[in-house]
């Protein structure tokens, strides 16, 4: 079965009420933690618990974890492993089975972020409860970091697919749902990656290549604060486009393919033989002659969702950097 992109998924919709585990990687985040909080607390969907991994903050962020707990919410916290956001977030997947109910769905959260209300009744609305594994993500109203300026993420006109995540990621982890399948999978790959890029794009590479879906949703769920310390931010507008057209010629996404291919090599057991095949011809590519790499990239029909990021990829399969 082939990923594909939605605003419905076909076959059965979640049940009227399914437990969701919120999962969210916490460091140092308090002066914006609160809002988001309560941004959890006002969701439509009230069956949600919250699996919080504090990965060394000398703030207060574990403080206002555990004040919103007092305040009668379901809060668990772990100690993250100190490697990075990435590592945080494959932690708490690994603890799911101690401290999530079995069938439950998982949601990914930022620390600094709002959520819209029906952040969680939209995905739960869009995805197979019994079917595949199936991901959720949706666009980004994103703001400045005191929520003015609201524009709208960037489209993603092309269907979700393996050969689209293999050269870039269109899940924003901060809108990510998943499916009960799909929290299954995680579970039993995540102890499988050496190192990641962002978790957010192994998910998209991990429930593409095995087969599962993707309903991406045109309308946003989330504010999306930009500031100094988002770890990669929004790809919206000219100039960040710009930026990361350049992040493929200067050889930075070379590097991030190297670990994702790492990675997916690690779970080559869950990929289905067409998207294993799929996977080895890429890395394949990359180490052929010029004009080798340019026919093999077009036979393989890999692509990136506007013309000037698929024009980059061209360049950068042609000057030996992709």
């Amino acid at each position: 079965m082939n990923a594909r992109g939605s605003t419905a998924a076909a076959g059965a919709v979640a049940p009227a009420s399914p437990h969701v585990t919120i999962l969210m990687a916490v460091r140092n985040g308090a002066a914006l933690l609160p809002e988001q909080l309560d941004s959890f607390a006002r969701q439509e969907h009230r069956n949600w618990s919250l699996l919080a991994g504090d990965d060394g903050s000398t703030d207060d962020s574990r403080a206002i974890l555990e004040r919103f707990a007092a305040a009668g919410h379901d809060v668990r916290i772990l100690d993250g492993p100190r490697r990075g956001a990435w590592a945080n977030f494959l932690r708490l997947v690994q603890a799911l089975p101690g401290h999530a109910p079995p069938g439950t769905w998982v949601a990914f959260s930022d620390q600094d972020d709002v959520w819209l209300p029906e952040r969680l009744s939209r995905g739960l609305a869009q995805l197979p409860a019994d079917g595949p594994p199936t991901l959720y993500c949706s666009r980004t109203w994103i703001t400045d970091v005191r929520l003015r300026g609201r524009r709208l993420s960037a489209p993603r006109p092309r269907p979700p697919s393996f050969r689209n995540a293999l050269v870039q990621n269109i899940a924003s982890g901060n809108t990510i749902l998943l499916n009960p399948a799909a929290v299954r999978l995680l579970i039993a790959a995540s102890k499988e990656p050496e190192e990641l890029v962002v978790h957010d794009w192994w998910v998209y590479l991990l429930i593409t290549g095995a087969g599962g879906l993707v309903v991406h949703d045109d309308t946003p769920t989330i504010l999306y604060r930009q500031h100094a310390g988002n770890q990669i931010g929004a790809n919206d507008g000219m100039r960040a486009r710009l930026r990361r057209a350049g992040m493929i010629l200067d050889g930075t996404f070379r590097s991030w393919h190297d670990a994702n291919i790492d990675a997916l090599r690690r779970s080559a057991h869950r990929l289905t033989p067409e998207n294993r095949q799929i996977l080895d011809e890429f890395a394949a590519l990359r180490g052929c002659w010029a004009g080798a790499r340019v026919s093999r990239l077009a036979r393989l029909g890999l692509y990136r969702q506007s013309r000037l990021s698929s024009l980059a990829l061209w360049v950068a399969a042609a000057s030996g950097r992709v």
